[in-house]
């Protein structure tokens, strides 16, 4: 009776070109993963940047208000001449709309200082009326018609009352618990670090 045997064998080699898809295989996988990796460093640089400029043009905002306060300080001061416009005080009685954007259009601004954040604060005046140069109740050199103002209460010919008396401009008029207002508009731009600029407006009202 013969028998079978059975011959166990290593098992085969594997084959040098196998070898070298792997490694080929691995190579490409290695490459992706770097990739991917510069690219997370990427993004996360990037919203590191976009995050600090947003700071800083938030540092701007906030710096304005300082210009704000100076002007709207110095149109106190100065309310009995507020008829005559002044250029080295960056102050215009009359209103107009310039290209605030423009580096020309900020060559008579006054320039507040510079605060630690190093945001650089100037500012303009505008008074709310259509004639420079002319009282809110005038008339207007050149189309001969009356100035015409932004008030908070209705304007007459005569002059205002003294300063907290609070009487209406005409007699039989009813009061006022103020003294009658002219709207004055103060743009203020503040320029921070990065080129950021903001430019803020706000509109004050002064007793006349």
């Amino acid at each position: 009776m013969s028998q079978s045997r059975i011959i166990l064998r290593p098992g085969a080699p594997v084959p040098s070109r196998a070898r070298g898809a792997v490694l080929f295989i691995a190579l490409i996988v290695l490459v992706a993963m770097t990739l991917a990796g510069i690219a997370i460093m990427r993004s996360v640089d990037t919203a590191t940047l976009i995050a600090g400029n947003l700071a800083f043009k938030q540092g701007t905002v906030q710096s304005s208000d300082n210009g704000v306060e100076v002007a709207y300080q110095w149109l106190l001061t100065n309310r009995a001449a507020l008829s005559l416009s002044n250029a080295g005080q960056g102050y215009n009685s009359a209103i107009a709309s310039p290209t605030w954007t423009n580096p020309a259009t900020w060559a008579s601004a006054v320039t507040v200082g510079t605060d630690a954040a190093g945001n650089t604060i100037s500012y303009q005046i505008h008074r709310m009326c259509n004639c420079a140069d002319i009282p809110y109740n005038g008339v207007c050199a050149v189309t001969a018609l009356s100035n015409q103002c932004a008030l908070d209460n209705p304007a007459a010919a005569t002059a205002p009352p003294a300063p907290g008396e609070g009487e209406s401009f005409t007699v039989g008029a009813p009061g006022y618990l103020q003294d009658p207002k002219v709207y004055y508009r103060v743009t203020v731009r503040s320029q921070g670090p990065r080129s950021t600029v903001s430019f803020i407006q706000a509109m004050v009202a002064i007793a006349l």
